[in-house]
């Protein structure tokens, strides 16, 4: 029993350190060799451009939902006109972040995952090292970059979505003030919530590129490798985001 406890034990700390050894790796050829330009303009084209549609429509229905549920809520004080503020921070400083990257990693993440370890089992990765080509410069880098600039991106387009969602239902549908609704916001939301909101989806980011990366380029062999990294750098992506998300909003607040 001691032996497997000890067994066990190692291997999590070694799992820990190369997962840690990776991300440091991943930073340091970042800013020595970040990709040429049109990588990353084609890794932002399929991590933020191709993830618009599934943005847009989660935004709206999430907004709806939050107007819907924030009116009837707001309806028991009498504070109705404050509808758009609870949106607009319930967006803005949480949902919007979140669920854009729990969105991007369903959509992207997994697809990163996939993309390198087929490459991984199939030795094109290999075939880099043997020529003496650093695979990072390639593969992983202008993911990162990709990332941490789309991730941001889409954030502001679900928030501005989710905000006018929320004002379809509670304006449109329930008949809350439009002026109280969006003079309320613009009184309650400053910018350290943007600020707040910016910093969170900048980090979940790196999240999904760090993990999406690291399970494919350590994928097992064969075609049950691959789809066991896949499902794993979903779930632990999605486990991160939540994690990580309480540890930031407990410092920004």
């Amino acid at each position: 029993m001691v032996r497997v406890l000890g067994r066990t034990t190692i291997t999590i700390v070694q799992d820990l350190g190369k997962t840690g050894w990776f991300l440091a790796y991943s930073f340091y050829m970042m800013f020595r060799h970040p990709g040429s330009l049109l990588h990353i303009l084609k890794q932002m084209r399929f991590i933020g451009t191709k993830s618009l549609f599934v943005i847009v429509l989660t935004a709206g229905f999430t907004g709806m939902v939050l107007g819907l549920q924030g009116y009837y809520t707001l309806a028991k004080f009498g504070s109705e006109g404050m509808l758009g503020t609870a949106v607009a921070l319930s967006l803005i400083r949480e949902l919007g972040p979140v669920l854009a990257a729990l969105m991007v990693t369903g959509r992207a993440g997994s697809a990163i995952t996939a993309e390198i370890g087929i490459m991984r089992i199939t030795e094109q990765i290999d075939a880099l090292e043997t020529m003496a080509l650093d695979p990072f410069k390639y593969l992983v880098t202008p993911k990162f970059v990709a990332a941490m600039i789309s991730l941001p991106l889409l954030c502001a387009i679900f928030d501005v979505i989710g905000i006018y969602g929320g004002w379809l239902v509670g304006v449109k549908l329930l008949g809350v003030n439009p002026g109280a609704y969006f003079y309320e916001m613009e009184k309650a939301v400053v910018w350290r919530d943007v600020f707040s909101g910016f910093a969170k989806s900048f980090s979940f980011g790196i999240i999904i590129a760090w993990i999406g990366c690291y399970k494919g380029y350590y994928a097992g062999h064969g075609a049950e490798g691959v789809s066991k990294a896949t499902t794993e750098s979903v779930v632990l992506t999605s486990v991160i985001i939540l994690v990580w998300d309480y540890f930031l909003t407990s410092v920004l607040l």
